[in-house]
């Protein structure tokens, strides 16, 4: 067992944990962070992405160990952020979801292409959103979401 010790959501968590065991399980198990969904566990489907020091990263391939003395955010630690805001209104108003498995990774992914400029065109945001899996939608709603929230963030800050 190593001690951990690391922010999760902005909140300081210790914790005693097995060298194998995964950020998701962690997260998952011990702190009761449901929003961090397991799909293939091989990093592949992006089911799992949450922020480390503020970057996407698969919490299946992370071990927790791994994380001591870093900051992961999942979709829980996201409640006032404005950018997420506007990406949780635009899947809600262009249908960007359907069950809901791949959404709360899809949100963390769409906030990240955001933020870093990169919701430019349709295509662009296809390819930015690679390593997202959505078995349900086909992409075109969630691509339209991701436009709009960009496109409404930009309008807001040139007012």
């Amino acid at each position: 067992m190593s001690r951990i010790r690391l922010r999760v959501n902005d909140k300081p968590v210790t914790d005693d944990v097995p060298a194998r065991l995964s950020l998701a399980d962690f997260l998952r198990e011990r702190r009761n962070l449901t929003g961090t969904h397991l799909g293939c566990e091989h990093g592949v489907c992006g089911a799992c992405t949450v922020l480390i020091d503020g970057e996407p990263a698969r919490a299946c391939l992370t071990f927790a160990v791994a994380c001591d003395e870093r900051e992961v955010r999942t979709i829980e630690g996201f409640g006032d952020d404005p950018v997420m805001a506007a990406l949780r209104d635009a899947f809600h108003r262009h249908h960007g979801l359907q069950c809901g498995f791949c959404t709360p990774a899809m949100l963390i992914t769409a906030r990240d292409i955001i933020r870093r400029n990169r919701a430019g065109s349709r295509e662009q945001i296809r390819r930015e959103l690679a390593g997202n899996i959505c078995r349900c939608t086909g992409y075109t709603n969630i691509v339209t979401a991701i436009a709009a929230a960009a496109a409404a963030l930009a309008n807001a800050a040139v007012k």
